[in-house]
């Protein structure tokens, strides 16, 4: 099963509906999701924390055709920050935002409504005492996102950004937003887009990655690192320590349930670690997009699934 084929599985209903009942991948679901509650995202969130972590909460949910479900997103983050104020944790943990759940692709007036859900979140987090990022997704919704961004940091300039480093704009986008106090989370990508946006070559988008690195770190602002490659992982060691990023000053990122043995070392060596821990109903393509990037996760996938046919 190649990527492509494996990321348009992420909308399959009926793939879905083997997932859940195969108990194989039931526990590979509970490895990368915290559940379906608000009270699973505060349980893990406060695990990691104890370990030394911090952490960005993701629920779960993307392209939002309907206005009240829109809403309802929003409504669901501010709830999600309120417990985590509550129960001591929000300190350690933000929220990640995908402005698609938000209403950004609603027909009529998608950016205002987004923007509108997002200034809310964004409200709730600051009196909840921490910060959102907007999560990036497919290419043809980075104008948007950058936009809104924008809009928002005018009044909250805290919010975190984050840019795919194998889209062919993004060392671009990396010089705009490399100033002082600027959050910006650098990742790989993992949508599948067309070579004539994005690169395609694993060493070029490597190559790519690197080169974007070399940029926010330069920079004064605040660069969030995010990838689970562990070359890339030694080499933005070493460009931290060659642009003389004190510990604190960045951090890594990493994914709930991916090379959790090298987050606690990342932790032990006095970096600052930061985990993805996505909740919520709408875990299947967040799951299979995680597989796409783990072969030897897609492979488990694929044969537990064959075997109940």
């Amino acid at each position: 099963m190649s990527r492509s084929l494996l990321l348009r599985a992420a909308r399959s209903v009926r793939l879905r509906s083997t997932v859940e009942r195969v108990p194989v991948t039931r526990k590979l679901v509970a490895r990368y999701v915290a559940g379906t509650e608000e009270q699973d995202a505060t349980r893990v969130s406060g695990e990691l924390v104890s370990e030394g972590m911090t952490v960005t909460v993701d629920f779960l949910g993307e392209d939002t055709l309907d206005r009240q479900q829109a809403a309802s997103v929003a409504d669901s983050y501010v709830s999600l920050l309120d417990a985590l104020h509550q129960s001591g944790l929000s300190s350690a943990v933000e929220v990640s935002l995908k402005l698609s759940a938000l209403g950004q692709a609603l027909p009529a007036d998608g950016e205002a409504i987004a923007l509108e859900h997002a200034r809310k979140v964004c409200d709730a987090a600051r009196r909840a005492g921490t910060t959102v990022t907007l999560d990036m997704e497919d290419h043809t919704t980075t104008d948007s996102t950058l936009g809104i961004l924008q809009q928002l940091r005018l009044d909250f300039p805290e919010t975190g950004a984050v840019l795919q480093a194998y889209l062919r704009r993004t060392e671009a986008d990396c010089r705009d937003l490399a100033y002082e106090g600027s959050r910006v989370r650098l990742c790989k990508g993992a949508y599948n887009e067309p070579p004539g946006v994005a690169y395609t070559d694993p060493r070029e988008v490597d190559r790519a990655y690197v080169r974007c690195a070399k940029i926010l770190l330069a920079g004064p602002g605040y660069p969030m690192l995010a990838t689970h490659d562990p070359r890339l992982v030694e080499i933005t060691g070493s460009l931290a320590a060659k642009y003389r990023r004190e510990q604190g000053s960045y951090e890594y990122q990493m994914l709930y349930g991916v090379r959790p043995e090298e987050q606690r070392r990342l932790v032990r060596a006095g970096e600052r670690m930061r985990v993805y821990v996505p909740y919520g109903e709408d875990w299947y393509g967040y799951l299979v997009r995680r597989l796409a990037e783990r072969p030897a996760n897609m492979l488990l996938f694929v044969r537990s699934v064959a075997s109940k046919r």
